[in-house]
């Protein structure tokens, strides 16, 4: 897979603290496919979440994204809408390696709530810019190292694992 480098898309804003419970509801904890999870995402918090994004969009939000419960299915839900990375001042901790696992970009950057919902993205993987194109405002999170970005190019972890990479891992047979 080729290395996506840059990411694009508008942003919608959620607050602080949003759980895995609200990213995914547990009643669709017995869905495992992505994009059945993907049409429940963030129906919690906005009933209608799904039927405001486009592929690409991003999710901002504040401190503590993803708490709650360890479930893989929040990010999955996120990928599953069509969601291409999350934004936010900081995240729980399980839920940053669950995202990485399954290929979904996640960039922390401490003043978050300055971008506001609907203002329009660019985000540079290998060097973790964020430019808000709207308001003509940049801000800079880590860059993910270049095994990082071969895993979310892959779709995950276990992809990863399973394709020839300069790293000396071999599909096993």
């Amino acid at each position: 897979m080729a290395d996506t480098m840059f990411l694009k898309g508008r942003a919608h804003r959620f607050g602080d603290d949003v759980n895995t419970d609200e990213i995914i509801a547990s009643r669709y904890l017995n869905l495992t496919d992505a994009k059945e999870l993907g049409a429940h995402c963030m129906q919690t918090l906005d009933k209608d979440f799904v039927k405001k994004i486009s592929s690409g969009d991003i999710i901002v939000a504040g401190k503590n994204f993803g708490c709650g419960s360890s479930r893989e299915h929040a990010p999955l839900a996120i990928k599953g809408a069509g969601i291409s990375c999350v934004v936010a001042e900081s995240f729980a901790r399980i839920f940053y390696r669950n995202a990485l696992n399954i290929g979904l970009p996640i960039f922390e950057i401490r003043n978050a709530a300055e971008i506001k919902a609907g203002d329009e993205l660019e985000i540079d993987l290998a060097s973790g810019s964020i430019d808000d194109k709207t308001r003509h405002m940049s801000f800079k999170a880590n860059a993910f190292p270049d095994f990082m970005r071969s895993i979310i190019n892959a779709g995950g972890l276990i992809n990863w694992l399973n394709e020839d990479t300069t790293y000396g891992v071999r599909k096993t047979t």
